[in-house]
């Protein structure tokens, strides 16, 4: 027998191993272990005497050891009998000597650990009908249990590494699980030491099980002990990390032991496997507090890089899975075991995120706090998505978080779309949610966040199953049809995206886009483009033939609209066939070329082309709207290279002899007839004789449509042979052109001609003859004119790209000629600015308008816009209303010196305000991009020769300063719509919407990269010209000191024109973002002629800023060089009028504020320095140190002063007790900073009393006070008492501006302005919570007794008292005059805080008695 001394820590654990070496070395044979039972047997010892005894019978072999009375019976009865038995307590060891001889034999040990069999019947059991095994029964009688657990920790050690027996049972686990659940632990402590000194030593597989049951073996009194021992062995055995983390789940430990764990664990996270993962995130979530969880996960999710633990070849199986939708063997299990591990990983995190809020609101608060230039995970955006679907709670909250990170750049397309790869099995299960989001951010104003919710709808599509698709294409459809007009335009770029990604698994969903049809009559013709080529896909493409339902549908609504009588159906089904036409030639020419070269279309396809194309002109050819549409539309068509060389073949033989017959004349047969003014040749860069030349045939043709329309008459032999409406000479130019350049490889010569031809005109320049003119005939050389500048613009547009010095000079003179054109119709419109115009174009949004004169200038503006709009050729963009057209570049083009100046001159006295053609831009035919590598044309030598073909002569031609700045002009337009980001207008759905992309129609077939890499190729010679105009102002300032618009010497004209170039070029490096450095820029600042210049020079340094290097060095700069335009004189060209536009000025003076050093101190020197000189200046002077600061603009400075103060102080953080004192100090001389220049600007209200102001004051005053409110008065809490002065002197000069304001509640009450009124209450509110935490800060500081009421009278600004309070409150003012001399009084006395809360005691009182006298 084995001795009982007990062992210490090291012997026990020495003993264990030698048993378990001796057990391997020497095990019993079986004969031994049967006649040691037989001897047992025979000899009934003490142990089977007591058993017998007390009900319990022992039987060898396979038999069950029976019990015969209930087993609680049996407890008690054997606990009774070695308690009374005369040898007690020396029966014990005997007893267990006796077990210990017993168990000797394995299979006799084996049914000692199994249960009992029971003899008596169930209904006299007054137990449960489960059976304790014998050892079980044992271990429950607590005199026995203290040596039945030492017998078993000795027996256990031969069965260690022994393998299985044949029956399935594991000894080493059977006789663990007789120490669970057991009623009661006699000596807890002990038995730990001996299982974790097991655990030590035990096969890793027998290391797991022991580990993993200890909750079930010890008590709580034990926890800290195992949870100590434990975290040891996770130190030293890092294979055991989940076991050991999976009970230490389940203990009652300390929050410190936790932890240690917890940093332990997450040093390791990098290294851990895949398979381990879910069980260590599941530990760390449950070990997280309410004070370290934001610690915690954000170390957390920089350590978890589930792109790194999953095989890198998992994201490239997705992608063929998708396609697939299969599984190879070979990686099969495991890919499916790394499925399985990542699913149970975020089951893990969606039920801590879901139940745990603290846990949830702590991911989100980790994924906001990282800095922009920090690298951002799939695993953030993973984690967002999952908290959305699983906590309605945090959607809002998680929408903004996602808002600022995908304006801010961290959240890019690249980012999603390895999300999507990595995770899109986890994603698939929250695919409600992450439409539900996608909607969301559809609705957004901001370009960037709709483009991130769109790659959301893309993304859902392209790596989810067929019912998510089908949810998205219902989602898309929804946009589609709510009116707004960026969701429509968004949701359809999906859509086109959808098709190119996955044909086939849209062509499923055809049925629900098909049902977009129903909606044509209320989407813009840009929109029903792009429908149209959607569906044209999913019905034409050659590699699909059940689509034949989808082809029917088209071709009946297309028809049908094409033989409508109403403009705006006509327009719907020109647009649709000729885009079916594209499509229709292009799937067949790009699936031929691929096996047969050059081949084809099939004569049936060409069949079809040919027959919808000619269907569509017999439709239009009778009204010159339709047939200029139609021309745009297939010219568009043709540019694309849409159709198939048979087709184009087809059209190139009908469309150059029709141009010819419909427009081109011989000079030797001009037209007769009785024509309203004198006919001639105009226009003409070749000298021609009468015999040879060609021109084009416009003032007749323009007379004749007149004289149709006016007279009514019309011979049936006219009627017959029709004339073509010079509307269509742009646009069928325009279609020759690309046809010709397609056919020819861009070779014009076929048609060069034209580009030096003249026009049948009459003279064009008005001189005396202009106030004698009749209506109709103003209206009728409008018209001609604007015919003429579009046929220039188009020649233009045609022309530009040719490389001959020939070419290029007739090009700058047609250029030379648009100008001249422009300046000649503005006087024209000076004074008819009624006169009805030709339309350049009839892409329009709202096409149920047509033409019609009007006799008010707006309402002509507003009659331009509907019917007239910039030319919308066959990209689609709309037309707005007045309002959106007369704001077009308001702000630039209304405050900026016009380069009309000499014109304005000479209209001086009458309407001036209708001159300019910068807000008649929509009626002008488009440039194309590449007409502006013109701007790269230096010096062009132009040879003219003689009738022999010699040179006669040369000539010089360059880009002039009137031609560069319509070039610039149109370049800026272009920019400003196309580049920079606009704000998204919402309107009702059924209402006609406005668009400020009037006229770009051709702009918006290209991407925006496209449009920016044009642009980036003319930033050379841009530089060029902007170094050539700064050189020209800087040598101008030489000359004049003072720079003067009107000054003696002044080239008013050339100074106009160069400050607009100089503005435009600003403004389109600002448009693209910038691509020149920082300093080049920074250098013009001392050539800016005009305050818009200055604010796009700043701007556009501060697009710089944000890429630069060095961003706190540039942005001193930037405040530097805003504070230097604020303290510029800036030329004016009107007298005793600022031309400093009030919104930039508040954004250049917020610029400023916004980058200076210190804003305090900045507003402390406008405020307390420049006011100031303007109090004491004359009325329409301004302040000497700030000349923007005038009575006019003081207001703009107000506002932005307060607003920054505002948010100045928001930014700064309360601050903690625990802050040392240095900190304290710095946070209390900041408030007292800012205190004071509150102070300084509540009471400029006194001097500057406009309502405006007092609005101003009233709004940031309130929000002052409320930031003052969660944020100094913490710091005042803990400060009080170790800088009582300072803190009195701050809440003193605070009460003052507190009344104030509270004054300022009277005045608006008084005066009853609604505007001032509502702003009231919660200022009110405001000032009765402060007085209430003064009061708290007080008993803080044990000064409780010191807070007594007093009351304030109601006065106005100025002081007066209102006479509007009941007579039992006259003796208030003796109360405020005390409570006043009282607090200047403090600093002397010791109780100085009391004096303190009696001032804020005071406003509330003040507060209940306006209230009451209301």
């Amino acid at each position: 027998m084995v001795s009982k001394r007990r062992l210490s820590k090291s012997e026990d654990k020495e003993t264990l191993t030698e048993d378990a070496s001796n057990a391997r070395k020497q095990p019993l044979s079986k004969k031994t272990k049967k006649s040691h039972t037989y001897e047992d047997e025979e000899n009934d010892n003490a142990f089977v005497k007591l058993l017998k005894t007390s009900g319990i019978i022992l039987k060898t072999g396979e038999s069950q050891n029976q019990l015969a009375v209930d087993q609680i019976v049996f407890q008690k009865k054997l606990f009774q009998t070695l308690r009374k038995h005369p040898s007690y307590p020396k029966i014990i060891e005997e007893f267990v000597s006796g077990l210990e001889s017993y168990i000797e034999d394995q299979d006799t040990f084996r049914n000692c650990l199994l249960s009992c069999e029971r003899l008596q019947d169930e209904e006299a059991s007054l137990g449960t009908s489960y059976s304790k095994s014998l050892i079980k029964l044992l271990l429950g009688i607590d005199i026995l249990q203290p040596a039945i657990i030492k017998t078993l920790f000795e027996k256990l050690p031969e069965f260690l590494f022994e393998s299985v027996n044949s029956d399935g049972i594991n000894m080493p686990q059977l006789i663990i699980s007789q120490l669970k659940w057991l009623d009661r632990v006699v000596d807890g402590k002990d038995l730990t030491t001996k299982i974790m000194q097991l655990i030590s030593i035990a096969p890793v597989y027998l290391q797991h099980d022991f580990i993993t049951s200890l909750p079930e073996i010890l008590g709580d009194s034990q926890h800290a002990d195992v949870g100590k021992e434990l975290s040891d062995l996770l130190t030293e055995n890092t294979s055991l990390t989940v076991p050991i983390l999976d009970v230490l789940s389940s203990l009652r430990l300390d929050p410190q032991v936790l932890s240690k764990v917890r940093r332990l664990v997450m040093g390791k996270l990098s290294s851990v496997k895949l398979d381990d993962l879910p069980v260590i995130i599941k530990f760390i979530l449950q070990s997280i507090t309410a004070t370290d969880a934001l610690e915690v996960i954000s170390e957390l999710r920089e350590r978890l890089d589930l792109q790194h633990c999953i095989l890198p070849s998992r994201f490239q199986a997705s992608q063929s899975k998708l396609k697939s939708k299969g599984r190879t063997s070979s990686s099969g299990n495991q890919e499916n075991s790394d499925e399985d591990c990542v699913f149970l990983l975020f089951d893990v995190i969606k039920s801590a995120v879901r139940y745990e809020k603290t846990i949830s609101e702590a991911w989100i608060k980790a994924i906001e706090h990282i800095a922009p230039e920090s690298e951002h995970k799939a695993f953030d955006l993973v984690m967002l998505l999952i908290i959305y679907s699983t906590n309605t709670q945090t959607k809002k909250y998680i929408e903004r978080v996602l808002r600022n990170k995908i304006q801010s750049g961290c959240f890019q397309e690249q980012l999603l779309q390895g999300t999507f790869g990595v995770h899109y099995l986890v994603l698939k299960d929250i695919c409600p949610s992450i439409l539900s989001l996608a909607q969301n951010l559809l609705h957004s104003l901001d370009q960037s966040i709709i483009l991130f919710g769109s790659l959301l709808y893309k993304y859902v599509f392209k790596f989810f199953d067929t019912y998510c698709q089908q949810e998205v294409i219902a989602a898309l459809v929804t946009h589609v049809c709510s009116g707004n007009e960026a969701e429509v335009d968004i949701a359809l770029d999906v859509l086109l995206e959808l098709v190119v990604l996955n044909l086939s698994a849209m062509r499923l969903n055809a049925v629900f886009v098909k049902g977009i049809l129903d909606y044509l009559d209320k989407m813009s013709p840009r929109q029903i483009r792009k429908l149209f080529y959607i569906l044209s896909t999913l019905a034409f493409s050659k590699q699909h033939e059940g689509s034949s339902h989808i082809q029917d549908d088209m071709h009946l609504v297309v028809r049908k609209q094409l033989s409508s009588t109403i403009f705006k159906y006509k327009l719907i089904g020109i647009i649709g066939a000729v885009t079916m036409a594209g499509i229709m030639a292009t799937d067949r020419s790009r699936s031929s070329s691929l096996t047969q070269g050059k081949a084809d279309l099939s004569n049936e396809q060409y069949t079809q082309v040919t027959s919808l194309l000619q269907l569509v002109h017999s439709c239009s050819k009778q009204s010159p709207q339709a047939s200029v549409l139609y021309y745009d539309e297939f010219a568009n068509m043709i540019q694309g290279a849409k159709l198939a060389p048979k087709a184009l073949e087809w059209v190139g033989q009908t469309i150059f002899n029709d141009f010819q017959d419909a427009f081109v004349v011989d000079l030797c047969a001009v037209p007769k007839g009785d024509y309203p003014f004198p006919v001639k040749a105009l226009y003409g860069l070749e000298e021609y004789n009468n015999h040879d030349g060609i021109a084009i045939n416009l003032l007749p043709l323009l007379f004749s449509q007149d004289f149709a329309e006016d007279e009514g008459r019309m011979t049936s032999q006219e009627s017959d042979h029709k004339l073509v409406s010079p509307l269509c000479l742009a646009p069928y130019f325009r279609l020759l052109r690309l046809c010709v350049e397609r056919q020819h490889n861009g070779n014009l010569e076929e048609i060069d001609g034209l580009l030096d031809c003249p026009l049948l005109l009459t003279d064009l320049e008005p001189g005396e003859r202009l106030e004698s003119m009749s209506v109709k005939e103003l209206s009728f050389m409008c018209s001609l004119i604007y015919l003429t500048l579009n046929w220039f613009r188009e020649v233009v547009n045609a022309f530009c790209q040719q490389t001959s010095p020939e070419m290029k000079g007739k090009v700058l003179a047609r250029l030379k000629h648009i100008v001249e054109l422009q300046r000649i119709l503005e006087k024209y419109l000076a004074v008819t600015p009624d006169c009805s115009s030709p339309l350049a174009t009839f892409d329009l949004e709202t096409l149920d308008v047509t033409p019609h004169a009007s006799t008010a200038v707006s309402a002509k503006i507003k009659k331009q816009g509907i019917t007239g709009g910039r030319k919308r050729k066959a990209g689609g963009s709309k037309t707005s209303s007045h309002d959106t057209l007369s704001k077009e570049d308001d702000s630039e083009c209304n405050s900026t010196l016009s380069n009309r100046g000499q014109l304005e001159k000479e209209f001086k006295g009458k309407e001036e305000k209708t001159v300019s053609l910068q807000n008649y831009h929509f009626l002008f035919r488009e440039l194309d991009m590449e007409v502006f590598c013109i701007l790269h044309c230096g010096l062009v030598t132009k040879f003219i020769l003689d009738t022999e073909m010699h040179t006669e002569s040369t000539e010089v031609v360059q880009l002039q300063p009137p031609e560069l700045l319509f070039l610039l002009e149109d370049l800026s337009h272009k920019v400003k719509n196309m580049l920079t980001p606009s704000v998204t207008r919402r309107v009702p759905f059924l209402k006609s919407k406005g668009s400020q992309n009037i006229g770009l129609s051709h702009l918006q077939q290209r991407s925006s990269q496209e449009i920016a890499h044009c642009i980036v190729q003319l930033l050379t010679p841009m530089c060029n010209h902007l170094e050539n105009i700064h050189n020209y102002f800087q040598c101008l300032a030489a000359e004049n000191q003072d720079i003067v618009v009107d000054g003696p010497g002044m080239q008013v004209q050339e100074y106009c024109l160069m400050s607009s170039c100089y503005q435009r070029l600003l403004q389109i490096f600002h448009g693209l973002f910038a691509c020149q450095s920082f300093h080049y820029l920074q250098n013009f600042h001392r050539s800016i002629p005009s305050f818009q210049s200055a604010l796009y020079l700043i701007r556009l340094l501060m697009v710089i800023l944000a890429k630069s290097t060095a961003p706190t060095q540039n942005k001193g700069k930037i405040a530097s060089l805003a504070r230097h335009f604020l303290c510029r004189v800036w030329p004016s060209g009107e007298k005793e009028k600022s031309s400093i536009p009030n919104d930039q000025l508040h954004d250049l003076l917020s610029i400023y504020l916004e980058h200076t050093d210190s804003v305090l101190k900045a507003i402390e020197e406008i405020a307390g320095v420049g006011v100031p000189e303007l109090i004491k200046s004359s009325k329409h002077a301004s302040s000497s140190t700030f000349p923007t600061l005038t009575r006019h603009t003081f207001v703009i400075f107000f506002h932005v002063m307060m607003a920054e103060l505002e948010k100045t102080v928001k930014g700064l953080q309360a601050g903690t007790a625990s802050d040392s004192q240095q900190i304290h100090e710095e946070k209390l001389l900041y408030w007292n900073m800012a205190v004071r220049d509150f102070s300084i600007l509540i009471n400029l209200i006194k001097v500057f009393d406009s309502r405006p102001v007092l609005h101003v004051c009233l709004k940031y005053g309130r929000l002052f006070v409320e930031v003052f409110l969660k944020q100094c008065m913490p710091l005042l809490d803990f400060s009080f008492r170790k800088h009582r002065e300072d803190v009195l002197s701050l809440l003193e000069t605070f009460q003052l501006n507190t009344r104030l304001l509270h004054h300022l509640c009277g005045h608006s009450k008084i005066h009853q302005d609604m505007k001032l009124t509502k702003h009231v209450p919660l200022l009110k509110k405001t000032l009765e919570l402060l007085v209430c935490r003064v009061k708290a800060m007080l008993i803080l500081n044990n000064c409780r007794e010191a807070f007594w009421l007093g009351n304030l009278k109601n006065r106005d600004l100025q002081g007066e008292e209102i006479i509007s309070q009941n007579s039992q409150e006259s003796s208030a003012d003796d109360s405020e005059n005390d409570a006043s001399s009282q607090v200047s009084k403090s600093k002397a006395a010791g109780d100085g805080e009391e004096d303190e809360a009696s001032d804020g005691e005071k406003e509330q009182d003040s507060d209940e008695n306006d209230d009451d006298s209301d």
